[in-house]
């Protein structure tokens, strides 16, 4: 970790965005701490070093640590309070945050009770967007009905598809995921985590999302690098998040720098600090000290987390104009 202050001092004072963020994997530790006293100190995933040995591993700790907090919507409106409180002291500005379909399949929770609560937490100076993040395997006759409904959810930005990358995408047809758009929807997928460049193009051209969440792996295809860079399709990277848990990403070889080179619209954010013990600031700085990112091409990342956003044109002008001023 970089020990570079002014480094990290020009990090906090750009006003960024972070568009990868899991609201079940933001739990503050110390609300965690208030319902399972047995954690007197973080994981151990928090270490610099650490590796998960797989995706189960990582799941299986995150939805235990997750869902000793997460059991009601007043829960939900707690925890995002802190969390985007948080947010503002980084300086971050504006927020897309997703929250688990699984907790109205096997939670019994209310979907548009969630949102509410989450949409009521969020302070002045802050702007943030909730998504559904709906799991691969995910619409069976429970749930089929409530995601169709859901496109309807007034303050609801939009869907994310979340869980263990795998084919067919079906039931994510592309009926629904065009049904979403057309009801106003933003629509961003996850892809290119663990299974590469393939898996990414085919979730591209079947579920056409507006984002990819990582998208890293499609790094494997020049073609398909290409081809993103050319249709401004951005990918919400987090760089602390691969470099624990993808096998043989680490942060001094993270295909970040590669994506960043060719063009590509390519965001910062920290995914599940839960679990990894990380704020969107030490993503950037981990970028300057591993992967030589220079103060510039940090703006740019800021910058671009801006173009992807969800805001009026003025609000976009200010904040890359306060990012020009700050790089100048």
């Amino acid at each position: 970790m970089s020990n570079d202050g002014d480094l990290r001092s020009f990090i906090r004072a750009l006003p960024k965005t972070e568009t990868h963020l899991h609201l079940e994997g933001a739990l503050p530790f110390e609300l965690l701490q208030r319902v399972r006293p047995e954690f007197a100190r973080p994981p151990a995933s928090w270490g610099w070093d650490y590796k998960f040995s797989d995706f189960d591993q990582f799941e299986s700790e995150l939805l235990d640590m997750a869902f000793s907090w997460y059991n009601s919507p007043e829960r939900y409106h707690e925890a995002a309070k802190m969390i985007f409180s948080r947010h503002l002291a980084l300086n971050v500005r504006y927020v897309e945050t997703s929250f688990a379909s699984g907790v109205i399949e096997f939670g019994g929770l209310d979907g548009r009770e969630v949102l509410a609560a989450i949409r009521a937490a969020v302070p002045a100076g802050l702007e943030v967007r909730v998504f559904l993040g709906v799991h691969h395997n995910g619409a069976g006759p429970k749930m089929k009905p409530v995601l169709e409904d859901a496109l309807d959810w007034k303050g609801l930005a939009g869907i994310d598809l979340h869980g263990t990358e795998s084919f067919p995408l079906e039931p994510w047809s592309a009926e629904y995921w065009d049904a979403a758009r057309q009801a106003g929807k933003y629509t961003k997928a996850h892809a290119g985590e663990f299974m590469g460049a393939d898996f990414v193009r085919r979730v591209l051209d079947e579920l056409r999302p507006q984002r990819l969440e990582h998208g890293v792996r499609a790094v494997e295809d020049a073609a398909l690098v290409t081809e993103i860079s050319r249709q401004r399709v951005g990918l919400d990277v987090c760089p602390i998040s691969n470099h624990k848990l993808m096998p043989g990403v680490t942060l001094a070889n993270h295909p970040i720098r590669e994506l960043f080179d060719a063009g590509v619209m390519v965001t910062v954010s920290t995914d599940d600090p839960l679990s990894f013990g990380n704020t969107v600031v030490d993503d950037y700085a981990a970028l300057a000290e591993y992967r030589g990112f220079t103060r510039c091409e940090l703006a740019q990342l800021a910058r671009n987390g801006w173009e992807v956003a969800d805001v009026d044109t003025a609000t976009r002008r200010v904040a890359l104009a306060e990012i020009d001023r700050l790089n100048a």
